[in-house]
């Protein structure tokens, strides 16, 4: 197969029907054996699986219903949430409530998207039930037991599927620091276009599609786009077995990441830069005894900020094990564009280049010699994607080197909000003033994001929300991160709070409390913060007017790990921060 079908349903019958008996998904559980125990379905078995639930499913509401998935991570899930596509509905994607704790952010997506059914297993439907029952004002919603049906029973007849009429594949929900959740509404065809691009530029050698052999591994979980799109869509989309661990496996022992990569054939994968700190940090050479990592095609690094230190050291620690110096990939995208939108071309080693500080809080991207300024990663120049560099106030497209807002065009970009036409009237319909004839007119998606093509090639400064005014000067809360985290090894979070009708930045850090006693600790907390404000004030130019010292853990994140900067900033200012070092 060399081309992907016209919606993933459609690419999961032609699996089954094609290459029964090849296998499609294996999930490896650690969860009570730290060897971990492996289980595998095969195309015809998955299908067979997803017929039975979705013939379950279709007994409750219409084709167009929502369907929540709320089940660990594993093959249930993968089952539940192709199931859910089969029946014609819309699925989902949930996280489980840790510990049995309510979880806000579940009941939220509930309250917006109003499902018909809900999925989950036997282990945590006592937890999940009570999301069912919260609103009695609305229809009740059934929950459905996905491991408690006979699954490998006799599959019901096909019928003609419900997806005809279904436009829409499923909500992605997006964890906004300042909003409620925002439901992305993602179509089949989306979805078919995204994977189209994401093939062709990351598979360009091979012509444009993933070879055979190619075993997608990830421990991202499959509430979240970029883990959707590598554990489920690509494997389903390219006919590829795809290798799965839950994201606490990873946690608890970040080899098992690694060392999948080396245990596959041709092994492509992805993740956020933390997950590449924690693998170089965290992986023992005994860990890689007798593996080596020759056979990676390529592991996109996306999600969060793209540290140039991490990439170094993520490379330094692989490279006696083979693993090529052209694998990592700096890749964006966001889930309002179903997900990929540019990347660092494969065969290409990361590269980085410095910009004038001053420049770019001016808007202007100058280069000048390595070390002198802001360093920023390339993503390359684009390729599949049509992405244009725009004012946010007068919607007139920049020049290069000049600062702006990225758009996003193309059949990749999502239908909009569920239920919101105000934010997706703002955030979906863009529209260029006097375009040039190479850039259409609209709609282009608004990203949020700054970016700038300096000599051909895509570079990322921030989010412009987050953008820090201080001093009367623009500042990126991501460079300034980036520097404290090179010095503390933990998050960080730069934020401007406000003082005498003045906004002054304000740092707060994670840190461990190292030391035999009180006062070795409190000295080395403060020999910290000395350095951090030395190293903020002379590379960035700009005064900390405070740098908080805080446990591990202690800053608020979203579902896919990136800090949560609203939030930080309510916190510091009521004090909800448990702080470390001696106040000033």
């Amino acid at each position: 197969m060399s081309e992907i079908a016209s919606s993933i349903p459609a690419a999961l019958r032609q699996n089954a029907q094609q290459q029964p008996s090849a296998p499609a998904f294996t999930f490896t559980d650690y969860e009570f054996d730290p060897n971990g125990t492996s289980d595998t379905l095969t195309w015809s078995q998955a299908y067979g699986r997803v017929r039975v639930l979705a013939a379950e499913i279709a007994r409750y509401g219409t084709p167009g219903d929502r369907v929540a998935i709320i089940a660990p991570q594993g093959l249930d899930y993968i089952v539940g949430f192709l199931a859910a596509m089969e029946a014609g509905r819309v699925a989902v994607p949930l996280s489980v409530p840790q510990g049995g704790s309510h979880d806000e952010r579940v009941s939220a997506v509930i309250e917006d998207c109003a499902p018909a059914v809900i999925l989950t297993t036997l282990a945590v439907s006592d937890d999940v039930a009570s999301y069912a029952r919260e609103d009695p004002a609305q229809a009740p919603i059934a929950v459905i037991e996905i491991d408690a049906l006979d699954l490998d029973g006799p599959p019901p007849a096909v019928a003609d599927s419900a997806l005809a009429g279904t436009k829409i594949a499923l909500l992605q929900y997006t964890s906004g620091s300042t909003r409620r959740p925002a439901g992305v509404m993602v179509t089949h065809r989306n979805i078919v276009a995204n994977l189209e691009q994401v093939f062709s530029d990351y598979f360009e050698e091979y012509g444009g599609f993933p070879p055979a052999d190619t075993s997608p591994v990830s421990w991202l979980p499959f509430y979240h786009d970029m883990g959707l799109l590598l554990g489920i869509f690509a494997p389903v989309a390219g006919c590829l077995h795809a290798h799965v661990i839950s994201p606490m496996a990873f946690l608890q022992k970040p080899a098992r990441w690694v060392q999948m990569l080396a245990d596959n054939t041709k092994t492509f994968s992805a993740a956020p830069n933390f997950a590449f700190e924690l693998a170089a940090k965290r992986t023992t050479d005994e860990d890689m005894d007798g593996r080596k990592l020759t056979d990676v095609l390529g592991i996109i690094s996306g999600s969060e900020r793209i540290h140039a230190a991490t990439v170094r050291r993520f490379d330094d620690r692989f490279t006696g094990f083979g693993l090529p110096d052209s694998a990592l990939l700096p890749s964006y995208g966001l889930a309002e564009a179903t997900l990929y939108v540019a990347s660092l071309a494969p065969g290409r080693v990361p590269e980085t280049a410095w910009f004038d500080p001053e420049k770019l809080s001016a808007g202007h991207a100058e280069r000048v010699s390595e070390g002198a300024g802001t360093e920023l990663i390339t993503y390359g120049p684009m390729r599949a994607s049509m992405l244009r560099i725009v004012d946010p106030e007068t919607h007139a497209e920049k020049q290069a080197g000049m600062l702006g807002e990225m758009w996003v065009h193309g059949d990749n970009v999502a239908a909009g909000y569920w239920r919101n036409t105000e934010a997706t009237s703002h955030t979906f319909g863009g529209r260029i003033t006097e375009p040039n004839p190479h850039t259409p007119h609209g709609p282009w998606l608004r990203t949020g994001d700054l970016g700038v093509m300096s000599e051909g090639e895509l570079f990322i400064v921030g989010r412009i929300k987050d953008l820090l005014i201080v001093d009367g000067r623009n500042h990126y809360p991501d460079d300034i991160e980036a520097t404290v985290q090179e010095l503390t090894g933990g998050r960080a979070v730069a934020i401007s709070v406000t003082r005498n009708e003045t906004e002054q930045l304000v740092v707060v850090a994670e840190v461990k409390g190292r030391g035999d006693t009180e006062e070795e600790i409190q000295s080395r907390f403060d020999r910290i913060k000395r350095d951090l404000v030395s190293a903020i004030s002379r590379v960035h130019s700009v005064r900390v007017s405070d740098v908080m010292l805080v446990g591990p853990g202690s800053l608020p994140i979203t579902t896919s790990g990136k800090v949560r900067r609203a939030s930080c900033a309510e916190y510091y200012g009521r004090g909800a921060f448990s702080r470390l070092d001696l106040s000033e």
